[in-house]
């Protein structure tokens, strides 16, 4: 059994585990509130408190976020903690969060209103604790705004992994239509099924300990994307939030080791010559951010086997042309079949898990890690 298929079988397993100890907080109030008059807060602006991911800290008080796996780590002794969390709520819209104890995923909330303030797993053994909130969702449901946490004691945090990526892509790699443990497909809203702790990206990264980051928008492509967006990634790349060009995002705070690339799925099968002289801009804008990082350029995994032929080819020629113009640190990879299990012909949880494996070995090949 590899890693991240531990990783599946731990999130179900520990869920359960968590219902239990919530049922035992509902049960006895007075355990709930006994230990809850023991919590202190700790604000957003804590030194302790890490983040990861496209922050706008505009306000350190209520740093805000839009994009999908934008992450927040700390550490705490006790038996409980209560997460303070913020949602645009735009309408029905409502964001996801993921959060994971001591790297067991445990808990997926689906975040009410705009203001939200959730105990969480009463009941942990009264001792220190990792906890990592995740946003599931996309920049297209809102931005969220952390103000703080409530425990008995906020310590040091964990090193952070010295190691980052970052994943450029769309829909796929914002983990979109994969996770119906709530919901299932066709039901509820669309982004409901959406999970970016889980994607192929976060699931890579864990397994090679790394730092993840993923630059990702549903819909979005290339030169065109679909669902009447009017925007591509070129033009957002260097934005926080991903759906405008408001907020410039700063790359010093963020210099990954590898990029990947996967977009081409929205752009469907378009003119060679368009599509490649875009892809090599593109390229070069990702490696002026970056100068040292290796980009490796993927096909798209839920591709049919039209599509993906043209990317193949497609990327075959742009990889050969950068690396005869100098840049020999631009790579490809092109994924072994086709993943559409999930909702919409995404792949499903389990495909996130062999696209993370594939992409896993091959990282390793390339960074000899």
């Amino acid at each position: 059994m590899d890693n991240f298929d531990c990783l599946t079988i731990c999130k179900k397993t520990m869920t359960r585990h968590l219902f239990y100890l919530l049922l035992i907080v509902l049960a006895n109030p007075a355990f709930a509130r006994d230990n809850h008059l023991r919590l202190k807060l700790y604000k957003a602006n804590n030194p302790k408190i890490q983040y990861v991911g496209r922050v706008d800290f505009s306000d350190p008080q209520k740093p805000k976020f839009w994009s999908p796996g934008v992450y927040i780590k700390f550490k705490f002794k006790g038996p409980a903690f209560d997460l303070i969390i913020n949602d645009e709520a735009d309408g029905n819209n409502h964001n996801y969060v993921e959060i994971a104890i001591d790297d067991n995923p445990l808990l997926r909330i689906k975040l009410e209103g705009k203001v939200n303030d959730h105990k969480i797993a009463y009941g942990l053994a009264d001792t220190e604790h990792t906890v990592t909130i995740c946003k599931d969702t996309e920049s297209g449901i809102g931005y969220m705004e952390f103000v703080g946490i409530r425990c008995e004691k906020l310590l040091p945090p964990p090193p952070q992994p010295t190691r980052k990526i970052e994943y450029i892509g769309d829909s796929i790699t914002a983990g979109t239509g994969m996770d119906v443990s709530q919901i299932a497909c066709d039901a509820g809203q669309w982004y409901d099924q959406h999970n970016a702790y889980m994607s192929y990206g976060a699931l890579t990264s864990r397994g090679l300990n790394t730092q993840w980051q993923l630059t990702a928008v549903a819909g979005i492509g290339l030169t065109q994307s679909c669902c009447n967006m009017d925007i591509v990634m070129p033009e957002v790349l260097d934005k926080t939030i991903l759906r405008d060009n408001k907020i410039a995002w700063d790359f010093n705070r963020y210099q990954p080791d590898v990029v990947t690339i996967c977009l081409g799925q929205n752009d469907g099968i378009i003119d060679s010559t368009k599509f490649c002289n875009a892809y090599v801009q593109f390229i070069g804008d990702v490696r002026k951010h970056y100068p040292t990082a290796d980009i490796i350029c993927l096909t798209s995994p839920m591709a049919n086997d039209e599509l993906s032929a043209v990317l193949k080819r497609y990327l075959s020629g742009i990889t050969t042309y950068m690396n005869n113009n100098g840049d020999k640190k631009v790579y490809k990879y092109f994924f072994s079949k086709r993943f559409h299990n999930g909702c919409g012909g995404h792949p499903d949880m389990e495909e996130h898990v062999q696209i993370a494996n594939e992409l896993t070995i091959y990282i390793k090949k390339v960074e000899g890690w």
